[in-house]
């Protein structure tokens, strides 16, 4: 069976929502499926992203289904009118959308909606993002008594900075240039803003039904809910010239890769998997191709409150054991830590693993106060230390990064902090993915100065979140052909790799000391296992077969050791560059994020470099068989004046080698 276009592209057969490029006035703009994204001014941005959603008791987004979409598309102004079912079991909502953008540089974006059944609700209404670029941006904030506070975008997401920047929100504003001001206006709720950034989101979200109001909250059948969002261009001063901005990567340019080859060589953290969830051993066939990943470590969690994890470290230390790889210990410790800590020292002492880190969690996340962790990593120490003293003790949150804030761990305890990266906590589209690349590095450098300099472990990085630590209510049953809300479909696309480059690279580059990433095997691995997918008709990969990613893993694995060199991307949500250097070998991987054919300018040292791609053409046969794939010689290519050009194929991947000698890559 072969794979379809569209499920190596990005995991599914249907195609991307469709985007429409929209002007109002002096404003550029993109429409897709009932949202506003990119916002621009120019080379400025304004927001990034204007949508509804509709959130359930435990914070799940129910999905969005439009009918009778219209639009009125002109030279210098826009309508565009559509309805909205949001319906998810006992969830149904319906709701008519209008936006408006005038030649004025006006936009106007209305939703009138109804509850067709009863039921429980944490949100609903607009969501409006800026961009993570206005960190420091002067800002006004009208609040709803009228009273105007003039500030600036918080300019960084540590500990003390407040969890709401803004409240009680009628409008807020923010300086575009010197003399231009963009106004946002709420109505038809009280609104207030978050920085996303605390979750790896690239933005400021502006939501209503301020989180301090009691939620859930019962929505009554009947119940109408109407809001609107107005944005307006607003001159103080002198009529101002927009001068250049924030280069929006949605521009179709191509986009250049630079390296400050005089910039210092940071080290190659150290990258691990997790111990696959479906719980089956690996096979002698599996163990050799994760071995050619020259991985360093695999995460076993254990929450020693349940009595079948001892089962879960045996199978651990015999796959570490063939794999050659030490173990990343994530223990989870509940009310009875004596107990349970002293029944795990017992084992350990039987089976004697080697270990590289013991990631000390309390059983569930701690929303305030850092009391329970402290007891937590004092109690890990009593009965581990003595195992092996030369094993450090991490700590931190077994989520999102604001657990990490919210919860300061005991510096002084501790060799080290620990987090876990999920891009999907607001947002699941494509953009909003590669969107929060970029934060993942600004996030490890936020935990860094949280843990006054001690190393930093991102562990684990997945697409899905593995538990939900916000949840108000059960966890509800999955229905007949659902997927698991842990299960991505990009796990298996071409997209899932090029999203895998872009957080290894900001976080290596911000000197992240380790990263563990996703699962061995499964679809929430780096290969299928040989049985194949439990739901094939969704998740569509190929039994017995390696993702896209795991080849991103083995081109970087083929320089364990070495070094990273930054490198710059002109358009980083279009494509990123990660540059590996070990001995005199040098290697350039290349992402393009874009589901168009995109040009790409790499700055080369080398006259002649050797490439191979990932593409649409090459990726099925190196899924099925990766080590013919990888004996397949590259392409030589000549640089010329100091730049290699590329024409990649829709979220393609390639590989530029500076020394043909080295390692085939794939």
């Amino acid at each position: 069976m072969a794979l379809s276009r569209e499920v190596l592209y990005y995991g599914r057969e249907d195609a991307l929502p469709e985007q429409v490029v929209l002007r109002a006035g002096p404003l550029r703009l993109t429409y897709e499926q009932g949202d506003l994204r990119y916002i621009c001014l120019g080379n400025c941005e304004i927001l990034r992203r204007v949508y509804v959603a509709i959130r359930d008791r435990n914070w799940g987004t129910i999905p969005a289904v439009l009918s009778n979409v219209r639009m009125d598309i002109r030279e210098d102004s826009f309508l565009i009118q559509y309805h909205v079912d949001n319906c998810q079991r006992e969830i149904d909502f319906g709701w008519d959308g209008e936006i408006r953008g005038d030649a004025g540089g006006n936009i106007a974006f209305s939703m009138d909606g109804i509850a067709r059944s009863t039921f429980w609700r944490n949100r609903i209404g607009f969501c409006v993002l800026h961009p993570a670029s206005l960190a420091g941006c002067a800002a006004e904030a009208e609040h709803i008594d009228s009273a105007v506070e003039r500030t600036f975008f918080p300019t960084d997401f540590v500990a003390d900075q407040p969890m709401q920047p803004f409240v009680d929100l009628r409008r807020i504003s923010h300086e575009i240039v010197p003399g231009l001001w963009a106004d946002v206006e709420f109505s038809g709720d009280i609104f207030e803003m978050e920085d996303q950034r605390n979750w790896t989101d690239a933005s400021f979200k502006t939501f209503c039904t301020p989180l301090g109001l009691p939620h859930p909250v019962e929505i009554q059948q009947g119940t109408q809910i109407s809001q609107s969002i107005a944005i307006h261009l607003r001159e103080s001063g002198p009529k101002p010239s927009p001068g250049k901005g924030q280069e929006i990567s949605t521009l179709p340019s191509a986009t250049i890769l630079t390296t400050d080859r005089s910039a210092k060589a940071l080290p190659i953290p150290a990258i691990g998997l997790g111990m696959a969830s479906h719980r089956q051993p690996l096979t002698a066939h599996e163990i050799e191709r994760l071995r050619a990943l020259h991985l360093a470590h695999l995460r076993v969690d254990l929450p020693l409150f349940d009595p079948n994890y001892i089962a879960r470290l045996r199978q651990a230390v015999r796959e570490a054991q063939s794999l050659g790889l030490k173990l990343e210990v994530a223990l989870l410790v509940a009310e009875r830590a004596d107990q349970e800590l002293s029944g795990l020292r017992r084992e350990l002492d039987v089976l004697r693993p080697q270990v590289s880190a013991w990631l000390c969690y309390p059983k569930e996340e701690v929303y305030q106060g850092s009391a329970l962790i402290e007891a937590v990593v004092l109690a890990c120490r009593k009965h581990l230390a003595g195992f092996d003293p030369s094993i450090p003790f991490y700590t931190g949150t077994n989520s999102d990064l604001i657990f990490l804030k919210r919860s300061i761990p005991p510096l002084d305890q501790i060799e080290g902090i620990c987090f876990a990266i999920c891009p999907q906590a607001h947002a699941f589209d494509n953009a909003s993915l590669v969107e929060t690349l970029e934060v993942q590095g600004k996030a490890v450098e936020s935990a860094r100065r949280l843990g006054k300099e001690l190393p930093v472990r991102v562990s684990p990085v997945t697409l899905k979140m593995r538990f939900n630590p916000y949840a108000t209510g059960p966890v509800l049953e999955l229905g007949p052909g659902e997927l698991p809300p842990q299960v991505d479909v990009r796990q298996m696309s071409l997209f899932g790799a090029g999203w895998t480059l872009g957080s290894f690279k900001y976080l290596a580059e911000a000197v992240a000391q380790s990263v563990t990433f996703y699962e061995t095997t499964g679809w929430r691995g780096v290969m299928e296992t040989g049985a194949g997918s439990p739901l094939p008709d969704i998740f569509h990969s190929l039994p017995g077969t390696t993702f896209p990613l795991y080849h991103v893993l083995a081109c970087i694995g083929d320089f364990n050791g070495g070094k990273i060199i930054p490198m710059h991307s002109s358009h980083p949500l279009q494509a990123i560059g990660l540059l590996l250097r070990r001995d005199r070998s040098e290697r350039i991987i290349v992402a393009n994020f874009s589901h168009q054919r995109k040009e790409v300018k790499v700055e080369c040292a080398a006259g002649q470099v050797s490439v191979c791609k990932l593409d649409e053409e090459s990726v099925e046969s190196a899924m099925r068989s990766p080590e013919t794939y990888r004996s397949l010689p590259g392409t030589n290519l000549d640089v010329k004046a100091g730049i290699l050009d590329l024409e990649l194929q829709p979220f393609a991947i390639a590989i530029i080698d500076a020394h043909p000698e080295i390692l085939h890559p794939l």
